[in-house]
């Protein structure tokens, strides 16, 4: 398939901080681009037939028996079906283990001084309100591009980020997904370098 962006359906940039949601129909491959390397990408995905239907961690993670995203990973939802393949990977890891942001945990982790940053969770909320859904129907998510290596004590760190500029991974979608988006605004850990950045969302048609 040819991948070249000036084929590609839809193309934006979400600026930094920013939340976005759009459909990638079956067959259509999404990409996720770090324009600028180190930026965590924190992503949840919905059927669009069916938004009750979600991304489930816990059900592709024991499914793959690997602890991370990466070339391969079948994306599976809460009710064991594929949502979307990983068919192309530049980063080489992804996590889904350490969840969102949000202004509670970082109340708890930074300082009462952060308690009003904007963070993930928040962008969550605010991207799935246009859906009809709550923050009841936010799970736990795939954050692209961040690195948490599972320490010795079975305790997850985060750290620098390893995807470089302009690193990027290829979704393929399985069935009609509405994928959300909440370009990571953290400032008080490594996963951003501690400056967010703008990442790059395309869309290509399905094969035909």
């Amino acid at each position: 398939m040819n991948m070249d962006p000036s084929t590609a359906r839809y193309d934006f940039t979400i600026p930094a901080r920013q939340p976005w949601s759009g459909v990638v129909k079956k067959g259509e491959i999404l990409r996720i681009v770090d324009i600028d390397g180190q930026q965590a990408v924190d992503t949840l995905f919905y059927s669009a037939a069916d938004t009750s239907e979600r991304y489930s961690c816990q059900d592709t993670l024991a499914a793959q028996r690997a602890a991370y995203v990466s070339i391969g990973t079948v994306i599976r939802s809460n009710e064991g079906r594929p949502m979307l393949t990983v068919i192309d990977d530049t980063c080489g890891r992804h996590d889904t283990s350490a969840g969102a942001c949000s202004c509670e945990s970082n109340t708890v982790r930074f300082g009462h001084q952060t308690r009003y940053m904007h963070a993930c969770r928040e962008n969550f909320i605010v991207e799935v309100s246009k859906h009809g859904m709550t923050k009841r129907d936010i799970v736990p998510n795939i954050n692209f591009f961040m690195n948490v290596p599972v320490e010795p004590d079975g305790g997850l760190a985060v750290v620098d980020g390893i995807s470089q500029p302009g690193a990027y991974v290829d979704l393929k979608a399985e069935m009609d997904v509405l994928c959300v988006i909440s370009n990571c605004p953290q400032v008080n850990n490594p996963c951003n370098g501690f400056l967010p950045t703008p990442v790059r969302v395309l869309i290509w048609p399905a094969a035909t």
